[in-house]
């Protein structure tokens, strides 16, 4: 699986001050969960944020996001942000703000 691990190593020490983060490998990469929920990922060399359908209409006026799609439906709660989008640490933060805020809203996933 090859994905960005500068990236991840930049998210890592953005989440590094929450008490309960994990790192699951998937969407070929790494997603970090918080609070058990998913909530940034690193997917090849993208940002894959989840932010909500509240966020989401200006988070696409960005030329460097885009909305996840899944089995061809759009998914409400995540966009994938391309490297022009975060490279600038503000912008960066902008995406790892939105989804951390909100994380206390989002559905956990369903335990196996």
């Amino acid at each position: 699986m090859k994905y960005n691990t500068k990236l991840a190593d930049r998210i890592r020490e953005a989440l590094v001050h929450l008490p309960d983060v994990e790192e699951k490998e998937m969407f070929r990469g790494v997603c970090f969960m918080v609070d058990g929920k998913m909530c940034v990922c690193v997917s090849g060399d993208e940002m894959l944020c989840r932010i909500g359908a509240d966020a989401m209409e200006t988070a696409l006026e960005d030329s460097n996001c885009r909305q996840m799609i899944m089995r061809d439906k759009p998914n409400k709660d995540f966009v994938f942000v391309s490297e022009p989008g975060f490279y600038r640490q503000d912008d960066f933060d902008r995406w790892i703000k939105l989804a951390l805020a909100f994380n206390p809203k989002a559905k956990a996933s369903k335990k196996k």
